[in-house]
């Protein structure tokens, strides 16, 4: 095996060097995220390659219960698995397609880079991992979201339907042997012959469905050549797709190529990078046809009156381009996006609440309707005393605060509370 080329490194990283993550916000309200990190002595240090991305510095208690991590601003997330939705780049107001989404975090990621008007598809065809990317973008308030689950994409959309794809297929995972040391030895000799089988397979469907001139990302989390050179040979020679060669980002070192044949591809070296061992390939797509605006498409379900909407508390100024809809007595937001999904093709939006008998009911966590101009009429703490108090089951005054008030940390908005009497609870419900 080829050793590490210092012309493919940037910027060592010294291993051991703690945890990931990525904070889940706008720029704006990146201060905010950090000081409810630090109220629980949780800190971060930047990492060069992105301004939202932390690795973890101090953790008195488990980053993953911390108030930051339950109200969905952050994300724990392997250095390198955050660098696919760097490299693939989508500008603002994109439309992109994660070929296979679970967990979430490279969507929410995506979701993101594409900001308010670009729109994510995260397909994940498991449903059990297909629950938990649902349980992600929820949690995370990413509404320029929707997800689906087919084995295979082909039969519903044209030929050219997005801009950027990001293929994070089923791998053989050798480059995460320090959480999965059996990786190796499940996925041997021939036994990866099926992984080998079914990325092709997704990298034929990733070409066909892009647009002319359109990217494809291609990653995987193994260190196995025949799924990572291999593969991008496969690409360069089948499909028409042409190598775009990856600039190195800053933070990490990266290994040469382990064919001759293929260049411009990243390699992460994962003891010299304190991550995980990832493969990254860039394309875009050669000649090939776009398919049609569809833009105009109709939402389906049923449309929630804005009414409905501002009657219950809900702030619409910050919600990106889409509507609420109505699917039996559960409200949904689809975006402007998803109206060029087909017709044939079945998919969740953002779930947002409840609509019964004209009434509107958000969750309590659909932040996504609050806003920092709203706070005077919900409970803005300082501390997080109180805020404790609530998630613990106690309850507050309520005061003259209206029957689903918004919750907020020194204007951060966190979520609804419930009012029941003269009372204030917080409740997942």
């Amino acid at each position: 095996m080829p050793q590490s080329d210092p012309a493919h490194c940037s910027d060592a990283v010294p291993a051991g060097t703690g945890r990931s993550f990525r904070l889940v916000c706008p720029a704006r309200d990146i201060p905010l995220v950090e000081a409810l990190l630090a109220a629980t002595g949780h800190r971060g240090a930047p990492e060069p390659f992105s301004p939202c991305c932390r690795r973890l510095a101090d953790e008195p208690t488990p980053l993953g219960s911390s108030l930051a991590a339950r109200f969905g601003y952050i994300h724990i997330q392997d250095r390198s698995s955050m660098l696919p939705p760097l490299l693939l780049d989508p500008p603002a107001g994109a439309r992109v397609l994660d070929m296979c989404a679970a967990p979430g975090g490279k969507t929410g990621f995506l979701a993101q880079l594409v900001g308010p008007t670009g729109f994510v598809l995260g397909n994940e065809p498991s449903p059990d991992r297909l629950a938990t990317l649902r349980q992600t973008l929820l949690r995370e308030n990413l509404a320029n979201t929707a997800t689906c689950a087919q084995t295979d994409l082909s039969p519903f959309f044209p030929e050219g339907a997005f801009t950027h794809i990001l293929l994070d297929p089923p791998c053989s995972g050798w480059g995460t042997l320090d959480k999965n040391p059996q990786a190796a030895r499940i996925w041997s000799g021939d036994k990866v012959a099926p992984l080998i089988a079914l990325q092709r397979k997704l990298l034929e469907t990733a070409a066909r469905l892009l647009v002319p001139g359109g990217r494809l990302l291609y990653s995987t989390c193994t260190t196995n050549v025949v799924e990572n050179e291999d593969q991008t040979r496969f690409a360069l020679d089948h499909l028409p797709l042409a190598p775009l060669p990856l600039t190195p980002p800053e933070g990490f070192v990266f290994e040469a190529p382990h064919r001759d044949d293929v260049s411009g591809v990243l390699r992460v070296d994962s003891r010299a990078s304190a991550a995980q061992g990832f493969y990254m390939a860039l394309y875009e797509k050669t000649g090939g046809a776009a398919a049609a605006d569809e833009a105009d498409g109709e939402l389906p379900g049923t449309p929630v009156p804005e009414k409905a909407l501002v009657a219950s508390g809900c702030d619409l100024a910050g919600l990106p381009p889409g509507k609420v809809m109505a699917f039996g007595d559960k409200a949904f937001f689809l975006h402007a996006g998803a109206a060029a999904i087909p017709a044939g093709l079945r998919y969740q939006g953002h779930q947002v609440g409840t609509y019964r008998a004209g009434v509107f009911r958000p969750q309590a966590r659909a932040r996504l309707f609050l806003s920092r101009e709203a706070q005077g009429a919900g409970l803005n703490e300082e501390a997080l005393c109180r805020i404790e108090a609530l998630l613990a089951g106690q309850s507050l005054p309520a005061g003259d605060l209206p029957a689903r008030p918004g919750l907020f940390f020194r204007g951060l908005p966190l979520g609804f509370l419930a009012r029941k009497g003269a009372r204030l609870l917080w409740s997942d419900r």
